[in-house]
């Protein structure tokens, strides 16, 4: 919590104390001084400290008539310190978030090649926790203002609009970003939101979310350039494990389960050595210096061949899957010094 907001509530729970404490006495000094019942007697406080006005119950003595003046003098006293502390601590509080927002929005706008995820329900929180366990740099594009606290509790960079609004989309660094991922519930928002980003940025690679089989074509004509079906895949894959079992528990077991568990690595040739001059996968000899195995290769047109021979040239801008535990994944980042590539 914030030092300011804390220092406030702190104050808040000193001025409501300090209000229990001369209702109580009110209470008890005409209970016992002015004879009055439990009942007419918080009435007298209430009326006293709150300044309305109103008659006494029973007509006073000089002994109440002293008392109530102190009671008075107290309660204009507390009351007055207890409204203004409420005040400050409810334009504190938004100026406060303002500042965090504009503070945000700063950092925001110094990303550059980053991803942007557009909802963050079921589909975009996955896409944000395997994001963030590569150590991705993304924003997430939420139109629910209510689910600001749990962005800010996850650590997520975010921007709190609708995504259908070119300003929401900006704001978030589309113009900038080298990859968008659209995971909206609702293929017509996912169909206006892909076009939307297109426009915006023609370089982009967009990764759109579908429900319907339908809006599959719909999507990529509109500029997706990969559409994703949540329900067949799970399907499939369910299908899988009645199949083959042993073989998906083990794809299952690649997963990212935490920050650190990595087993697969997309990495692009260039990092690897000066790719002017023509290497094969032997010439690597990863399995040696770091312990991965070479499982695909994908050459500059995209094609893939899986389980490639070791004796495959290696042409400019192609890329290699590697295999390998978390720690000769981290191994093979520290001795070529690599990010993980997009996937």
């Amino acid at each position: 919590m914030n030092p300011l907001i804390k220092f406030f509530r702190t104050k808040i729970y000193t001025a409501i104390s300090l209000l229990v404490i001369i209702l109580l006495i009110g209470v008890n000094g005409y209970k016992f001084i002015s004879g009055y019942t439990w009942l007419n007697a918080l009435y007298m406080t209430v009326i006293t400290m709150t300044t309305v006005g109103f008659s006494e119950v029973n007509p006073l003595d000089s002994e109440s008539k002293i008392f109530t003046i102190f009671l008075i003098l107290g309660s204009v006293v507390i009351v007055g310190y207890a409204l203004s502390v409420i005040t400050e601590y409810i334009l504190s509080k938004n100026d406060f978030e303002e500042l965090k927002q504009k503070k945000m929005q700063k950092n925001i706008n110094s990303f550059k090649n980053h991803i942007v995820i557009c909802g963050y329900g079921r589909n975009g929180k996955q896409a944000a926790r395997k994001l963030m366990a590569y150590k991705k740099q993304f924003v997430v594009i939420e139109k629910n203002k209510e689910m600001a606290d749990r962005l800010q509790l996850d650590n997520v960079s975010y921007v709190i609009g609708n995504a259908n609004e070119d300003e929401t989309l900006l704001m978030a660094g589309v113009d900038r970003a080298s990859c968008f991922i659209s995971a909206l519930p609702n293929d017509a928002d996912n169909l206006f939101v892909v076009l939307s980003t297109r426009q915006l940025n023609s370089k982009i690679n967009i990764i759109s979310r579908a429900s319907n089989e339908s809006s599959y074509d719909k999507l990529k004509f509109a500029g997706a350039n990969n559409v994703i079906l949540p329900d067949k895949i799970g399907g499939d894959h369910m299908a899988s494990l009645v199949v083959v079992p042993g073989l998906m528990e083990f794809i299952d077991n690649l997963s990212i389960v935490g920050k650190s568990d990595i087993n697969i690595e997309e990495v692009a040739i260039e990092k690897l050595f000066n790719s002017k001059k023509a290497r094969t996968i032997k010439d690597l000899d990863l399995r040696k210096k770091t312990g991965c195995t070479v499982i695909g290769y994908k050459d500059s047109k995209g094609d893939y061949t899986v389980n490639p021979e070791a004796d495959m040239p290696l042409e400019s801008k192609s890329k290699i899957i590697v295999l390998g535990r978390p720690e000769q994944i981290e191994l093979l980042n520290s001795v070529y010094n690599i990010e993980i590539e997009n996937q």
